[in-house]
This record gives C-alpha cells, sequence and structure tokens, in this order.
C-alpha cells in the first residue's frame, strides 16, 4: 500500500528510467472522467469526459458527478484502449485516484479500477491525486523533466500547496491554504462579476483585456508559506457594492479592469510565496501543476521568475494542468519501481493528508 504524508527517500536525486510496463491510469475524483494509458512515461493515449451540466448550477453538483462518471467511465476506457492501439490483455498494471476528492465521484473509479485489476489479475495502484499533479512534470512529453530538487505550487480549484521535491516519490507540503483555494477564489470573483462558471478561464481571458492596477485588493498576511484567499473576494465585494451603489449594471471595462486586478493580486500572493520558500530551502528550480496552472497570467509570472533569478522552471503542456489520467499512471508506474501496490479493499478517501 502506498504511505499517507511523506515518503522518505534519498538524497536529491534524478528520476531513473522507467520499465516499458504499460499502465492504465483512471482519474475521477471531481468532474472529469479521464482514463490514460503509459508505457513507460510515454503517453500512448488519454481520453477525458468533461461535465457541463454544474455551469447552470454555479459549482460542482456531488450527486450529478458521480452518475456522470458511471455513465462516462466505460466509453472513456474504450476510447483510451483505441487510441493506444491495444487490448485489455496488453495492460499490465491499474492506477486509479484514490483520494482526496469528492466521496461518490472517487468511489465510481476506485470500484471500476478494482474490479478491472481484479478480473484481469494486474497489480493496483492506489494514487493520491494531489502528489500526482506532481508527478506530471516526469512525463515523457512534460520535457524538460526535473533533474534536482524544487519548489513546487499546486493551484487548483480545491487546493493549494507549496511542496518540497525531492523526487517523484519523495515529496513534503510545506504550505498550503487556510481556507479557500485559489481556484475557488478565482470562481467566486467571477459569480460576484455575473460571469460564466467554470469562472478561473473566463477572469483569465477578460484579465487580458484590463488594467491590473486599476484596484487594490486586500491581501491577508499568513505567517510561514500558507495562504488565504477568503479576504480577496470580501475586498472585491466592498469594491462592486460602491460601483453598483445606484443599482446600475457594471460596465464592461469595469468588469475587465476588476479581472485584470484580482488576477494580479492571486498571482502575486502565489509567486511571492513560491520564491520565499525556494530561497528559504535552497532551492534553484521552481515548478507550478494543477488545473490553475493553465492561467496564462501565472505562467507568465513564474517564467519571469526563473528568468530573474536564474532558475529552472517546469511548467505542464496545458493537457496535463487539469486532472488527468496520465499523472495518475505515472504514479502508478513509479509506485510499481518501488514495489508500493495497493490491496482490493481500500476504500476511497475523499480527505487523504499528505502529512
Amino acid at each position: 500500500m502506498m504511505e499517507e504524508g511523506h515518503i522518505s527517500g534519498p538524497t536529491p536525486q534524478r528520476a531513473a528510467p522507467l520499465s516499458d510496463r504499460v499502465m492504465l491510469g483512471i482519474e475521477s475524483s471531481c468532474d472529469d472522467t479521464s482514463i490514460a494509458i503509459l508505457r513507460g512515461s510515454r503517453l500512448l493515449s488519454q481520453f477525458t469526459a468533461a461535465q457541463h451540466i454544474h455551469a447552470k448550477y454555479g459549482g460542482v453538483v456531488p450527486e450529478f458527478a458521480s452518475r456522470a462518471h458511471q455513465i462516462h467511465i466505460v466509453p472513456v476506457l474504450e476510447g483510451a484502449l483505441k487510441e493506444a492501439q491495444c487490448s485489455l490483455s496488453d495492460l499490465e498494471g491499474v492506477a486509479y485516484t484514490r483520494g482526496p476528492g469528492l466521496q461518490g465521484s472517487l468511489l465510481v473509479g476506485s470500484a471500476f479500477a478494482r474490479s478491472l485489476a481484479w478480473s484481469l489479475d494486474l497489480p493496483l495502484y492506489p494514487v493520491h491525486h494531489m502528489r500526482a499533479h506532481v508527478v506530471a512534470h516526469w512525463m515523457e512529453d512534460a520535457a524538460p523533466n526535473p533533474a534536482e530538487a524544487m519548489l513546487a505550487l499546486t493551484v487548483s480549484g480545491g487546493h493549494t500547496q507549496l511542496l518540497d521535491v525531492h523526487a517523484p516519490w519523495d515529496m513534503t507540503v510545506i504550505g498550503t491554504t487556510r481556507d479557500d483555494a485559489a481556484g475557488e477564489a478565482f470562481d467566486k470573483v467571477a459569480k460576484l462579476l455575473g460571469l460564466d462558471y467554470p469562472g478561473g478561464p473566463v477572469v483569465d481571458r477578460l484579465a487580458g483585456e484590463g488594467n491590473p492596477e486599476a484596484f487594490t485588493f486586500a491581501v491577508p498576511r499568513m505567517d510561514g508559506f500558507d495562504f488565504s484567499f477568503s479576504g480577496l473576494k470580501t475586498s472585491v465585494l466592498r469594491v462592486l457594492e460602491k460601483e453598483l451603489a445606484g443599482n446600475t449594471s457594471p460596465s464592461q471595462d469595469f468588469i475587465r479592469d476588476v479581472c485584470a486586478s484580482v488576477q494580479a493580486t492571486i498571482v502575486s500572493m502565489l509567486i511571492g510565496k513560491l520564491e520565499a520558500a525556494a530561497d528559504h530551502h535552497g532551492r534553484k528550480s521552481v515548478a507550478i501543476q494543477g488545473g490553475v496552472s493553465a492561467n496564462s497570467g501565472l505562467r507568465r509570472a513564474v517564467q519571469e521568475l526563473g528568468d530573474r533569478r536564474g532558475w529552472s522552471v517546469h511548467i505542464p503542456p496545458f493537457r496535463y494542468c487539469t486532472d488527468n489520467g496520465a499523472m495518475i499512471a505515472l504514479t502508478g508506474q513509479y509506485a510499481a519501481e518501488r514495489g508500493e501496490s495497493g490491496g482490493w479493499g481500500e476504500a476511497p478517501l475523499a480527505r487523504w493528508p499528505m502529512q
């Protein structure tokens, strides 16, 4: 069984090349059903079914999500097998997201993965979703792969974490959010502005057309390397109340400027903590990962940080930013190399601390 929390390992090292094992990866932690097939660290196929029903409710509805996973999971597997030009008999292992995530969504994926592995008599590899986001940097087509210890920032709709990473199997959380995640902050601001869900991509698009210095928003002071974004939402709300005091609708220029200022504030908070943590731990390599790592402002800012400090920077291709089966399969590959298989009776874990 893969151990919860920090996995002890040797001194910082380059990950050795993986064997040519064919690994299936199943991701179902939230509202995307994604299945990938890898040979070593090379992507043979990846199929993902998105769920659009949640847009009308302004957020993910867990019951709808789990039902959609039940509908999607077999066709998604069939699509992944067809694209990879292989059959079930070619698989040599099954990796799946055990947690954290939505309990019902995790249950669909884990039950399917365990049943499939049992029926094919294949080893099973339960994967920690947050760890897998970091491991995605070692995909063959995510080159250059990390070759030294690095400071990694995971930013998604539900999580914001800073990790000191020595290897794909050796990482420690050194900072996390005390309230909202960065992705939640983008979505909540978008909702205040009457923008569509999911709000992050919409805010990012409009931010490119606005003035990032138009408004100054509250930035909570947090000790150490932890984050807090709840005060930002309140600060935006106060600006909106002032703008709409006369029951007028906000202008498009106003919305663009708010989006640009919010994005600049969030990115500044994230980059500031990332740089401080890298300095504290003596790292010369930094990385971002997770759904919000697709944000254009954040990608640009972390690259500028690397250029300014002379650090190496790792930014995943867009296909590995959001939840995806490839990162699950690759984490399973490293678990297989280390002999860390799971068991049939391991239930999904909606809450699964990394340490």
